[in-house]
């Protein structure tokens, strides 16, 4: 087999297309949770907080020198990533959760088993005497 119909056995089945559409479907929902927590989630925090703007907190360990900028520890940007990454695993979670509960109503419950010989005899039996 060559090397060209080889890729193409690989890149058509279903698990790596699968992924692709994954890893597609991902990035745009990435944009989506960043457009909330930067365009919806952080402004009324920034003013419920006063006014301030985590992406411009930061800590000047030096200042700017002559061509070069200062030195910034930019300590907002991480508060903004680490509630993007909150907003992201809660979206996620609440999708796995969703889809499990979707799978767990498509599964049937097991048919029961069969009367035992001796649950039919004791059936019959009670059956005559109600008689």
């Amino acid at each position: 087999m060559g090397m060209v119909s080889e890729f193409k056995t690989f890149a058509m089945r279903g698990n790596v297309v699968d992924m692709a559409v994954g890893v597609v479907m991902g990035a745009a929902f990435g944009k989506i949770v960043t457009s909330f927590t930067n365009d919806l989630l952080m402004p009324p925090i920034g003013l419920a907080t006063g006014g301030v703007d985590f992406s411009q907190l930061a800590i000047k360990l030096q200042g700017a020198v002559g061509d070069q900028p200062a030195v910034t520890l930019n300590y907002g940007v991480f508060i903004d990533a680490v509630i993007q990454f909150l907003i992201i695993a809660f979206a996620i979670f609440l999708v796995i959760k969703l889809m499990n509960t979707a799978m767990r109503k498509e599964k049937e419950l097991p048919a029961p088993a069969p009367p035992s010989r001796e649950e039919v005899l004791l059936t019959e039996i009670r059956d005559a005497l109600r008689r």
